[in-house]
């Protein structure tokens, strides 16, 4: 069989604003150095050379030029600010280490910095409206055809037309199955034109660009038999693995030797992202210990005048990939519970001394996890650890429980802030506890850790199951 590689699809959009951004950052800097009376000089054009490429660095980090990640003009806002912040103090480390921020007046710099920000913002903007009104009048749309009247079917059609930037208009499905064996309602906007035989005689009449094929992976004889007719013909033709039936954890493309595979279970924190997550991790966490020093000194005094018994209290638990760490708090109770039965604080626990009481209100006593997020055992934000005692048990209860162990574990988790902290009386709510857990896993971005750990100021504020 001939080696035919798969490459991915290049987004129209994507590429016109990459376009527009390196000619914001050029352009600006030139403005500004005119306007604060600087001439442009060779070294103008070397500070726009690494401007440009610490941005698409940052950029790539941020994930803004993937349209999938951009669903909403405000969240590519966010992203763009993002990146060029990001940007801004990377320059600022190779302007102060190499002495090249001296040629330039801090004035042009000042105004380059808040009008770039802007400009990028604006012209991100105007890009998305502009390819969105091209789209709208046809310039570059597809007449596209679905076989396969699903669930997969129906999403691939919503997301077509969410994102108009995709170029696709879709005309309707082609099924061979009767109405009668659908496993959906069909609204009068979901056009049902006919069986697969319909669907061919239309492609050889010229009448349809691209066909997707969204039938289960089961329909072998069925797509065959449809791939065959359509190669005599000049549609482009693109297969939908209906993937949706396993739980798709982070999936992406991967390739071994030519041959395409796709993840279903994977972590998002493999290369760049890990190595972006672990110094933010790391600076974060380094920096909150020096602040907060004297609050973890008093509260280890407290601890250890309230009652008798160590001032931490360590036990075990999942990390990464399902492997044992110690997680470090102070004692809360007056029992340090690290065995095979560990039962779970409960309202009113005879166990929980006053001082860990407040601690625990507070969530003071996991102040002490900042030490395991510095030794790379923990993250800042990432599912909670639960204790070894209950992973066992629970993984035998709920259906990918253990996936949650593809991230390390964090001080603070989407879970927590979406109301699932605290007690897990019930397996409803460890349930809903590990599908946020999962969710944070499949749309992991710095950014998302960033939202997290400003909402878990307004939880530990609010006090809501901490006991």
């Amino acid at each position: 069989m001939a080696h035919i590689p798969i490459q991915q699809s290049r987004s129209l959009l994507a590429a016109a604003q990459r376009i527009c951004d390196v000619s914001v950052i050029g352009s600006t800097l030139f403005f500004s150095q005119w306007l604060t009376g600087q001439s442009f000089s060779d070294k103008s054009f070397l500070a726009i050379a690494v401007s440009v490429c610490l941005y698409f660095l940052v950029s790539e980090v941020c994930a803004l030029y993937r349209t999938e990640r951009s669903s909403s003009a405000n969240s590519d806002l966010v992203l763009v600010l993002t990146s060029w912040l990001g940007t801004v103090l990377l320059l600022s480390c190779v302007a102060f280490f190499t002495r090249h921020g001296d040629y330039f007046a801090r004035s042009s710099m000042l105004s380059w910095i808040v009008l770039t920000g802007a400009m990028l913002g604006l012209s991100h903007m105007l890009v998305r409206i502009a390819v969105e009104m091209l789209v709208a009048r046809g310039v570059g749309q597809r007449r596209c055809a679905i076989a396969g009247l699903n669930a997969l079917g129906i999403q691939l059609l919503n997301n077509a037309r969410s994102t108009p930037s995709c170029g696709l208009k879709v005309i309707g499905f082609y099924d061979d199955r009767s109405k009668d064996r659908w496993l959906m309602q069909v609204d009068e906007e979901t056009k049902y034109l006919g069986r697969l035989e319909e669907l061919v005689a239309r492609a050889k009449a010229g009448e349809i660009d691209t066909v997707f094929v969204t039938l289960p992976m089961r329909a072998e004889n069925r797509i065959r038999w449809l791939l065959d007719q359509l190669a005599d013909t000049t549609v482009n033709a693109y297969i939908v693995p209906d993937f949706f039936v396993f739980e798709l954890l982070h999936s992406r493309w991967n390739t071994i030797g030519g041959l395409p595979a796709v993840s279903v279970f994977e972590t998002p924190l493999y290369g760049v992202d890990g190595w972006t997550k672990r110094i933010f991790d790391f600076t974060a966490a380094s920096v909150g210990l020096l602040l907060i020093s004297p609050v973890m000194f008093v509260c280890a005094g407290l601890v250890k005048l309230s009652s008798p018994g160590p001032i931490f209290f360590r036990q075990r638990r999942y990390g990464l990939d399902g492997r044992e760490i110690w997680v470090w708090k102070f004692r809360s109770m007056s029992t340090c519970d690290n065995g095979p039965s560990v039962a779970q604080a409960t309202k009113g626990d005879a166990r929980i001394t006053p001082i860990g009481a407040l601690l625990r209100k507070t969530s003071l006593d996991e102040l002490p996890q900042l030490f395991n997020v510095l030794d790379g055992s923990m993250s800042l934000v990432g599912p909670r650890p639960h204790a070894t005692a209950h992973n066992e048990h629970y993984r035998k209860l709920i259906r990918g429980y253990m996936l949650r162990h593809k991230v390390k574990p964090g001080i603070t988790g989407l879970a927590q802030v979406e109301g699932y902290r605290g007690e897990t009386e019930t397996l409803d709510k460890m349930q809903k506890r590990i599908d946020f857990d999962h969710r944070y896993i499949q749309q992991w971005s710095l950014w998302l850790d960033v939202k997290i750990l400003l909402r878990t100021l307004f939880v530990v504020f609010k006090q809501e199951n901490a006991y």
